[in-house]
């Protein structure tokens, strides 16, 4: 016998992306390594991005040339200028050692979070957001450590600073600049925690701007830059690098494609153009 069935609604589909298997645990469940990317917040890229600091700078320098040339005439003026009193001439080197330094303190968190009383290590609590895979295939997620609610590790009352997620702590010390992107948001009362731990940041200039400068590449503009001096094209420059509209969370008023710059780090949201009317629709724009 022979069936065909036609589902009117529309698939959920993904591409697939290799993983290392760890073990089975029975016969329907393989355990396998998958990498999580954290939501609501972007620390500075390693040299594993664009290449050694002398390499990546050749390519934030073609950026530079590009910016000045009027290669990208049709970026505004007022964000090229942001742009290029960025780009100088160490900006590769101040980056990528701000995205060295942030996964030291990164690093240090977790020791000091998953080390319970008597020295033995917690688990890692993943929490999921709405849009659950990335397109690198990454787990998007929210990460605590694990209580097993045992008389050696009860679990915290809820308001303890100990049930505070790893993303909110990267944010408020300064070293994860604040990334909330529609639709992947927490709830409006853990929203605003981020928020406030991001003007925390931003107000006293801790972390990366300390350490490193006010002007300093935050790690999406990082990205944005590399991506305008690599793509062979203005038009494909671009559509690579603004993909994403920024809204201003102090007003909810749209900055469009390029005006996020005029907006201070901690009120940035992002949503994707091809998304845009439906966050209108959901956020109230």
């Amino acid at each position: 016998m022979t069936i065909t069935v036609r589902f009117p609604y529309t698939r959920t589909t993904r591409a697939a992306t290799p993983r290392r298997l760890s073990r089975t645990s029975d016969g329907d469940t393989p355990v396998i390594e998958q990498p999580i990317r954290m939501v609501s917040c972007d620390t500075p890229e390693k040299a594993h991005y664009a290449g050694r600091p002398e390499v990546s700078q050749a390519k934030l320098n073609t950026c530079r040339e590009r910016l000045a040339s009027g290669f990208y005439d049709e970026i505004p003026a007022e964000l090229r200028h942001y742009l290029l009193t960025r780009l100088t001439t160490d900006a590769a080197e101040r980056h990528i050692a701000a995205g060295n330094r942030a996964s030291q303190v990164f690093d240090d968190l977790l020791q000091q979070r998953l080390t319970r009383p008597d020295g033995t290590m917690r688990r890692i609590a993943s929490i999921p957001t709405g849009q659950l895979i990335d397109s690198h295939g990454r787990l998007l997620a929210y990460i605590v450590p694990w209580f097993s609610g045992s008389q050696n590790d009860p679990l915290p009352e809820r308001d303890s600073p100990d049930r505070r997620t790893l993303n909110l702590e990267m944010i408020e010390n300064g070293w994860a600049a604040f990334f909330p992107i529609y639709p992947s948001l927490p709830r409006d009362s853990d929203m605003n925690l981020a928020i406030a731990a991001a003007a925390t940041a931003w107000d006293a200039r801790n972390g990366i701007w300390k350490e490193f400068g006010e002007e300093v590449l935050l790690a999406y503009e990082f990205r944005m830059c590399i991506k305008l001096a690599t793509t062979k094209t203005a038009e494909k420059g671009i559509i690579s690098a603004f993909q994403r509209i920024c809204i201003d969370l102090r007003d909810l008023t749209e900055k469009g494609l390029y005006g996020w710059y005029s907006v201070p780090p901690p009120y940035r949201l992002w949503v994707w153009s091809d998304e845009i009317e439906q966050a209108r629709s959901d956020l109230g724009l």
